[in-house]
């Protein structure tokens, strides 16, 4: 008989307490429907976290090799062996769990099983595995896990369980289980939640698909932008084909360009809602969708800017390899030896390039920082206030520099005609405007009689009478 003993009286119950102090000392049965790379995945991980694991199969003597300790048998001697049944197969095979009904009267069947696409089915798996067997308690969980992570254990990108079913006590001795086996328990509410739990394995990318967007968008509106204003404008107006440059010249002004941009698009949404609190008098309004929605991918936003300003040095160590510079080099060169000149020191113009150069490298070395701690094994080693320094002092700095950087490259070339063909502003002004529009705010929330008001109210400080606001105002203009 089973070690363990469902309460009778109340059909929601279930428990897997021992009967008796002899049977504590022996490991809880746990019952596995399905011998697949899954099942067996599950099976081996059970195992080493101190379960007796048994195999319920259709040929319990032919169904490949199990893991080491378990016991394979038919699917009714299984279920009659453990009170909680994963459900390792697909759901066209379901079918033969409504004539195991008797044996499965009380168990705790959880669901594993995911689909090929979304809406594949009228009702989701666990709803129809729970329709099938009425008597037993389904609990829809660790869908979202794969064989290889049960194999080799959970890690910081893919700890989490997510589970819902009707019992609560069924929920309660799946996240017990999920628990030992080393996952964090996520509860999405009752068997209701079953299809959304079998949509997230279907999804591709989901918070990264603004920012893609975005970093699409941007690339390729800058990329024509500058293709019309270097290479076409060239060829019409001088007869010069210089598109060669396509290649390497206009991808590198592209990258930084889209990188700056991005970079100020992190902290632009944490300025507009600070200025908005200051204008509500209270945190405890929420901010509008767009809002949240673009706070929610700021994290996707940067890494997508580290990703472009890589690529922004990747080019640029490549300068000195292009053809195209070591013949204008060599033609230079022999230019001046021909006409016995040599080309006069500029003091001024070397400290813009070493300044240009040093934002450049500063600015760079903190856009790796910051991209280092916001891995999870890394932001999980940190401190709030530690993580907060980096990703937010440490943030506004790096944009600082990356800014800096941008205006020494700039310099006076604004005021020179020739960098207005067709009137168009050169990329790098355009670039330019959100990221001073950024640390512009951001410098206007450090003064002290903001980031007084700010701290107040972000510390729980309402602005309900006409006292709290003579307060504020006098905070604002004192």
């Amino acid at each position: 008989m089973t070690d363990v003993a469902i309460k009778k009286t109340n059909p929601e119950s279930v428990s897997l307490c021992p009967l008796n102090s002899a049977a504590a000392t022996e490991p809880e049965p746990l019952c596995i429907f399905g011998t697949g790379d899954l099942g067996r995945s599950l099976g081996q991980r059970l195992l080493q976290s101190g379960y007796r694991v048994v195999y319920g199969s259709r040929k319990p003597h032919s169904c490949g090799p199990l893991p080491p300790g378990t016991q394979a048998m038919s699917h009714s001697a299984a279920a009659q062996s453990a009170a909680l049944v994963f459900i390792c197969i697909h759901r066209e095979h379901y079918n033969f769990l409504e004539t195991l009904a008797p044996q499965l009267q009380g168990k705790v069947l959880v669901d594993v099983s995911n689909n090929l696409k979304k809406n594949l089915y009228p009702e989701a798996n666990a709803e129809y595995l729970q329709r099938l067997v009425p008597g037993a308690h389904v609990v829809k969980a660790f869908n979202t896990l794969s064989a290889w992570t049960l194999q080799n254990g959970p890690s910081d990108a893919n700890r989490q369980v997510y589970l819902c079913g009707n019992s609560a006590e069924a929920k309660q001795a799946v996240a017990e289980t999920a628990t030992k086996l080393g996952f964090t328990v996520l509860d999405r509410g009752s068997l209701c939640a079953a299809r959304e739990l079998e949509d997230f394995p279907l999804q591709l990318f989901p918070e990264w698909r603004l920012p893609l967007r975005i970093a699409v968008g941007l690339t390729a509106f800058f990329y024509f932008y500058l293709l019309i204003r270097i290479v076409i404008y060239t060829y019409v107006q001088k007869g010069d084909d210089i598109s060669f440059r396509i290649m390497v010249s206009l991808a590198n002004k592209v990258f930084p360009i889209v990188s700056l941009i991005m970079l100020s698009l992190c902290y632009l949404p944490g300025v507009i809602a600070a200025f908005l609190q200051l204008y509500r008098g209270t945190k405890y309004r929420r901010f509008p969708d767009w809002l949240d929605r673009w706070m929610l991918c700021r994290k996707q936003l940067g890494l997508l800017a580290l990703a472009f300003a890589f690529l922004h040095v990747l080019y640029t160590l490549i300068i000195p390899q292009r053809y195209y510079v070591r013949n204008r080099i060599a033609g230079s060169t022999i230019l001046l030896i021909k006409e016995n000149k040599t080309s006069a020191f500029d003091s001024a113009l070397a400290w813009r390039s070493d300044s240009f150069l040093s934002t450049g490298i500063l600015g760079f070395g903190l856009y790796v920082l910051l991209g280092i701690t916001s891995l999870p094994s890394v932001s999980n080693a940190l401190s709030w206030r530690e993580f907060s320094f980096v990703q937010s002092k440490l943030g506004y700095l790096t944009l600082f520099f990356c800014t800096l950087h941008t205006y020494l490259y700039g310099w006076n070339k604004f005021l020179k005609p020739t960098s207005y063909p067709w009137y168009t502003l050169p990329g790098y002004l355009l670039c330019l405007i959100v990221p001073t529009v950024v640390l512009v705010l951001k410098f206007l929330l450090l003064l002290p009689c903001m980031d007084r008001s700010l701290t107040r109210i972000r510390q729980g400080w309402d602005r309900t009478n006409k006292n709290n606001k003579f307060i504020l105002v006098f905070d604002l203009f004192c």
